[in-house]
């Protein structure tokens, strides 16, 4: 898989995150995609590194998607406050 796509990866699954995600603002959206792509290429380098998938296999697909959906929970649950309701 290459780079281009694991980065499409990452910018659709923060910004499908942040768009369910009731009370937040635009500047969050860009936020959210940023830290997917850094999840997709994160999970891609790490895998790619152990040997448990090469660079064209559908394997690449499936770990870009879990690395960016993983980034984006642990941010939510380390630094993002609830939300107001008005």
């Amino acid at each position: 898989m290459n780079l281009a796509l694991t980065i499409l990866i990452g910018i659709g699954a923060g910004a499908m995150v942040e768009l369910l995600l009731p009370g937040h603002h635009p500047v969050e959206l860009v936020q959210a995609m940023l830290l997917g792509i850094a999840g997709a290429l994160l999970a891609r380098f790490i895998g790619e590194r152990a040997g448990w998938f090469g660079t064209q296999e559908p394997e690449s697909f499936i770990a870009s998607a879990l690395g960016a959906i993983l980034v984006l929970v642990l941010y939510g649950l380390l630094f993002r406050r609830g939300f107001k309701r008005k």
